[in-house]
């Protein structure tokens, strides 16, 4: 899709830039040659693949959208989307941990931190040395981040953390988390700050790596803290802000949801439209019957709809204009998408599809994912009604 959109009325130019050429070929030409042969390897041994993540912090990848002053590529989102996009496409595993790395922990330090405080970690994290988490989410505080349990009591130049997080990607490998923790009441959206923890901090371990569905090779666990003992310099902003600044990581957050989900349906299409030419019944390939070919056509265009969302988004984003709405919408709609086009693409694999030698079983088990993390497609639908209200 090399140009769409240009000069609409919306104002958006959505034309392919040779940036993203550059980075959609590097990263098409680093998912073949080093993802795409341990696909199934790693999945099946849920095998967090930590060396992987230290070259793609040499390609820049790790660090897509970090200003070039801070050891960063210096990209925009449109850039970014191609990124998560082209690894997803093989890979939802590793798509979904470089997503996470980047919008989440580097994108809030990035966003909310102080200047001395981006010079300490963003270089790290940047070029992979450090691999990132973000701990929002508890066990009985999913959607309801308000109700969290962990807390953060000041005691001298030191925050004293108790409680635990749960379903946080790289919660053991990770080198350093933002962490949401309550330094006020329960309930109080004032009441939660961002903290910075660093791995080997006393207090700080990871508890039960969870044997997810899909996604498998993307490390996900939970963080446990003890006592824990973190330097108020840590603090992100304003003590209280913590909620505030979640919730605008989670709108960027939102896009990469959204980037992988059309990653993993691309892949899942791609794959689809390969083997029904390949596929013969009765004297003839299966994408000639109507049956098969309408799949493909509903398919094809449901992607190229979320890809409009998508790059929408990511445009408002890139031009720092409110993009609530816009990155619910893309989300939730792409995450759908992802599923139904994976769905789909089982069906015309037909006995096949239902096997590991081939790859849409597993865009199946991934697919769902998208669903759910960084909000439900039922908390994208409150996101926008919300906004459609106003």
């Amino acid at each position: 899709m090399d140009h769409i959109l240009t000069d609409s009325p919306a104002g958006y130019d959505f034309s392919v830039s040779d940036n993203q050429r550059m980075v959609g070929q590097m990263a098409k030409d680093f998912a073949e040659k080093h993802i795409r042969p341990n696909v199934m390897q790693w999945d099946e041994e849920q095998f967090f693949p930590i060396d992987l993540f230290k070259q793609l912090g040499e390609t820049g990848m790790m660090g897509v959208l970090v200003p070039e002053e801070y050891g960063g590529s210096g990209f925009g989102y449109a850039e970014y989307v191609t990124v998560i996009v082209e690894i997803a496409k093989v890979c939802g595993s590793i798509g979904l941990s470089v997503a996470a790395h980047n919008s989440l922990c580097t994108g809030h330090i990035l966003a909310f931190a102080s200047n001395e405080q981006k010079q300490r970690w963003l270089p790290k994290l940047a070029t992979a040395e450090w691999l990132g988490a973000w701990g929002l989410t508890e066990a009985n505080t999913g959607s309801d981040a308000m109700g969290m349990n962990t807390t953060a009591v000041l005691d001298g130049d030191h925050y004293i953390i108790n409680g635990s997080k749960n379903w946080i990607t790289h919660g053991k490998s990770g080198d350093l988390a933002v962490v949401m923790v309550r330094t006020g009441n329960k309930g109080d959206s004032k009441g939660i700050s961002a903290i910075v923890i660093e791995k080997g901090t006393p207090g700080f371990s990871a508890g039960k790596k969870e044997n997810k569905l899909g996604m498998r090779a993307s490390e996900t666990t939970e963080m446990i803290f003890d006592n824990c003992h973190v330097h108020k310099e840590n603090l992100l902003g304003a003590e209280g802000d913590g909620f505030k600044q979640a919730m605008k990581v989670l709108d960027g957050g939102r896009i990469s949801i959204a980037a992988l989900s059309l990653g993993i349906a691309k892949g899942a299409f791609e794959a689809a439209v390969a083997y029904s030419k390949e596929r013969h019944q009765f004297g003839q390939p299966i994408s000639n019957f109507q049956g098969i070919a309408f799949k493909l056509a509903d398919m094809a265009t449901e992607i190229e709809a979320a890809e409009l969302l998508i790059m929408q988004a990511a445009d408002l984003k890139n031009r720092h204009l409110p993009v609530t709405k816009q990155s619910a919408m893309a989300k939730y709609f792409a995450s759908e998408v992802a599923v139904r086009t994976a769905n789909e693409a089982v069906q015309i694999f037909g006995g096949y599809g239902y096997t590991k030698d081939f790859p849409v079983e597993k865009f199946y088990r991934d697919a769902k994912l998208c669903t759910i993390g960084e909000g439900t497609s039922e908390i994208q639908k409150i996101v926008i009604s919300r906004e459609v209200l106003r």
